[in-house]
């Protein structure tokens, strides 16, 4: 498409959101080459080098548009789809700069090398159906339950190699859909030059890593899931980018991409370079990255990565190693500009997708609008939740007693935003261990621990998000040059709080109460907070229609609970259908034999009371009478 005045007026503007339908490699409808854009304000002269001319780039130089935008384009007649390419840059000293990387390409080639591809985005959708419905499963009501995948390292071939895409899709679809989780997140498939990063060192904004297969292959991945009723988020990182020659880093010779000051360009924790989003060519294309994954690949929604790290302008700075903004404080102001500009195109582009920050601070308003003077994110992951409940669980249950303000905290600030529950890979990595390997006791006490952990977590208000292997229990912390350790399944435990999983997600699936008012104070009421000195607690969960209210009881000590009293808001058979100790996922066996009768004795101020059997290291959860077998 060619690139109109207006174009570069929104370009420049930094408010362009589909760059990419302009810039980078565009095949030509008639199949006779292709044309090349490149923003490099700071070149002396630019060529696109590649398989076609030989990479001598007095074939095809780019010639610079007079309209001040820093664009450089031309046509070269003899590329075709598949070719190799770079772009050759000599910067306005006259200095040679390394050979790029085409930022706006489609594909690359395999790593270790480095070349972009010439690649048409061609595919026939299957997926009609579930994009016009996927407003109602992207919903603030509606039950999500997110499984976070590693391409690499969910399953591989006997030989060790990777699955492609496709295989992945064949392989992945009825597993989550027995399962039960309603999407799955992909850590970074922008293509990456260092495996080992997992993704969140990007160099191709555009471009799926060409590990797994080509950009039709991840097309199909997608297509399949949505045709099976399961939606695809991205997780995508806008934060940081690696520092490697061919990549963004010093793009025409100057700091182009990024800040020139190491204080606010370069990121000591993670060594590599921060966007200068307050250049606002780059936060156009970062617009447009993000839209791009919504558009041509028809993604769900976008996690965006280390939101925190954007947000304050010290983050993991020594006094000395930042530079304030305007008025002296320590927030990147560009940067929440930037997310604000995000989010908004986002919305106003694709109203029926999401977007999910992972911000691990207190600031405010992370999932409020931006017209309430929110950043306008969709949701936001609840770290507090995640390393409060963990520290928990992590205590023995000889102490947990006094940690037990730990645990409830959480709903203290519940409904401050709109939350995602995360045990994500970042928990199971860099010496953390397994999620089974945080949990106390013996065995049978770990994988109690561990099923009573989910449990909270499903039974907790908020949106659910879970790595891959949690659910198998698996036992060593996850390794990205290996698949999971799905043998474990040949043991009881495993297979059993595998099958917790299971119908943990049915039940918040079919449970409005579960659901439907995850993000508002009106869904939750607790029981009793308080009783500290047994390590229990109780509440219940509440839906928005006139469906079953539930009741979810936890006992986070080994030793059984009988006669237990509860107050109730209603009289009735309650019907107990969710018991983490049962048999059948490698619990004891203690339960309450199907229901409990509320008698009408007050108890917890409530006219009505169940007098129940707590299981050890275990929850119950009962259905409100009157719809038990709705």
């Amino acid at each position: 498409m060619v690139l109109t005045d207006h174009d570069i007026y929104l370009f420049r503007e930094g408010t362009h959101a589909r760059l990419y339908e302009h810039l980078g490699s565009q095949p030509r409808a008639d199949g006779r080459g292709a044309s090349f854009a490149l923003w490099a304000p700071n070149a002396r002269s630019v060529s696109v080098i590649g398989d076609w001319n030989d990479w001598n780039p007095a074939s095809d130089p780019l010639a610079l548009r007079g309209d001040g935008s820093g664009i450089w384009q031309a046509v070269a007649e003899d590329a075709r789809p598949g070719n190799r390419y770079k772009f050759r840059i000599v910067s306005h000293d006259g200095a040679r700069v390394p050979d790029k990387a085409d930022p706006f390409a489609f594909a690359c080639e395999p790593a270790p090398a480095t070349a972009s591809r010439v690649w048409p985005l061609d595919y026939d959708w299957n997926d009609a159906q579930w994009m016009a419905g996927r407003a109602a499963r992207n919903a603030l009501d509606a039950p999500i339950a997110i499984y976070e995948v590693h391409p690499g390292s969910w399953r591989r071939h006997d030989d060790g190699s990777f699955l492609g895409y496709r295989e992945l899709a064949d392989a992945l679809v009825p597993y989550v859909r027995d399962m039960g989780f309603t999407h799955v997140e992909l850590m970074p498939v922008t293509e990456h030059p260092f495996y080992g990063s997992w993704g969140y060192q990007t160099t191709g904004y555009f471009a799926p890593t060409s590990r797994y297969g080509s950009p039709q292959d991840l097309m199909y991945f997608i297509d399949h899931l949505h045709c099976n009723g399961i939606g695809v988020l991205l997780d995508w990182v806008p934060s940081h980018f690696p520092s490697d020659a061919h990549g963004l880093a010093r793009f025409d010779g100057t700091f182009l991409y990024e800040h020139a000051d190491p204080r606010q360009g370069f990121h000591p924790e993670w060594n590599s370079v921060i966007f200068n989003y307050g250049r606002h060519e780059v936060s156009a294309f970062l617009l447009s990255s993000a839209l791009f994954w919504l558009d041509r690949y028809h993604m769900d929604g976008i996690r965006v990565d280390a939101v925190a790290s954007m947000l304050y302008l010290d983050y993991s700075r020594k006094q000395g190693e930042w530079i304030p903004n305007r008025f002296g404080g320590r927030e990147n102001l560009e940067a929440v500009d930037f997310l604000r500009r995000l989010n908004e195109a986002v919305y106003r582009d694709y109203p029926d997708a999401m977007t999910v920050a992972e911000e691990s601070t207190a600031w405010p308003m992370v999932s409020r609008p931006v017209w309430l003077g929110g950043l306008g994110f969709g949701a936001k992951w609840n770290m507090g939740w995640m390393h409060d409940s963990l520290a928990y669980f992590g205590e023995d249950p000889i102490n947990r007693r006094y940690h037990q303000d730990r645990l409830t905290f959480s709903l203290w600030y519940a409904f401050n935003e709109n939350f995602v529950l995360p045990l994500s890979h970042d928990e199971v990595v860099h010496g953390k261990g397994s999620l089974l390997g945080k949990m106390p006791g013996d065995d049978w006490q770990k994988l109690a621990n561990l099923r009573l952990l989910f449990g909270w977590m499903w039974t907790h208000p908020g949106k659910k998000l879970l790595f891959m292997g949690g659910e198998l229990g698996q036992r060593r912390e996850w390794a990205h040059e290996e698949q999971l350790d799905w043998d474990v399944l040949g043991q009881a435990g495993h297979a059993g709080l595998q099958q917790w999983v299971r119908d943990l997600n049915r039940a918040y699936g079919t449970e409005p109460a579960l659901h439907e008012l995850d993000f508002e104070a009106e869904g939750f009421e607790w029981i009793d907070a308080s009783d500290a000195a047994h390590s229990i607690v109780a509440f219940l969960r509440k839906p928005r229609r006139s469906a079953p209210r539930l009741l979810v009881a936890c006992n986070f000590t080994p030793v059984p609970r009988t006669n237990y009293a509860l107050g109730v808001p209603a009289p009735g058979r309650w019907q107990e259908i969710l018991n983490s100790d049962a048999a059948s996922y490698g619990g004891a066996g203690w339960g309450n034999l199907g229901g409990a009768d509320a008698a009408p004795v007050a108890a917890h101020g409530r006219s009505w009371s169940l007098t129940l059997t707590l299981p050890p290291l275990a929850m119950v959860v009962f259905r409100e009478p009157g719809n038990a077998d709705s």
